[in-house]
């Protein structure tokens, strides 16, 4: 079957990008000069750089045309989406280390988080994603075992938490907070980064129509990673 155009334009564009021949901030071909390269139609053209924009890899500026963007890795301040899709949308290798996946009792903060009695049980998993082989993201989740009872039984190597948790306990409701931090001990470890790197950390509490499902660290280094968004107000 042959490859649709907008995906071999994305293909090109990535390929250029991750060759070097594409530094930050270069100017791509405009929708135009794409549709004339690979015989398609400017809205097919204009299908393939929005897709790369909206997933991080191209920035568009009104009148100047579709840049390359910076090279951390971008995620939605206003969207929750899986850190494997968005990895891959990047066209960049995922990869993941399952490093815990028990029970534990639930402290203060996290009895509180999940709205649950000091010292019951809860599902405790750690996972480190990795981006091109580099880790990007550290996510250390505590969830409700009322709620999710086979969490424990999972392989998450092969799909996310997220994606577990949206498929059997879909999600109404999510609260986060943003915050820079250092890195403890045991996270400049698993991130692989020196005690200097101030890293970017994300609290999130997840509902479903029955309560509050899980509550998630998600700690990213610096120099690796950032948040964006953009707001359209009528």
């Amino acid at each position: 079957m042959a490859t649709p155009k907008f995906e071999a334009i994305k293909q090109y564009i990535l390929a250029q990008i991750e060759s070097g021949e594409w530094a930050e901030d270069s100017r791509v071909p405009s929708e135009n000069q794409l549709a004339e390269q690979f015989n398609c139609s400017r809205m097919t053209a204009r299908r393939g750089l929005t897709e790369l924009t909206e997933s991080g890899v191209l920035e568009r500026a009104q009148g100047l045309g579709t840049f390359v963007a910076g090279l951390k890795s971008q995620s939605s301040m206003m969207a929750i989406r899986n850190i494997a899709d968005e990895i891959k949308d990047r066209g960049h290798g995922y990869s993941v280390q399952q490093l815990k996946l028990t029970v534990a009792s639930a402290t203060g903060p996290i009895a509180i988080a999940l709205g649950l009695e000091e010292g019951t049980q809860v599902y405790h998993s750690l996972l480190v994603h990795c981006e091109q082989d580099m880790p990007l993201q550290l996510e250390e989740r505590f969830v409700n075992p009322q709620l999710v009872p086979e969490y424990l039984e999972q392989d998450f190597t092969r799909q996310t938490p997220h994606e577990y948790l949206s498929m059997v306990a879909p999600l109404t409701e999510a609260k986060h907070t943003i915050e820079a931090k250092l890195a403890d001990a045991e996270q400049l470890e698993l991130l692989n980064i020196p005690a200097s790197e101030p890293c970017l950390q994300i609290t999130r509490r997840t509902w479903s129509r029955q309560g509050v499902v899980s509550f998630a660290r998600l700690v990213h280094p610096g120099s690796r990673f950032r948040l964006g968004g953009h707001l359209t107000f009528s």
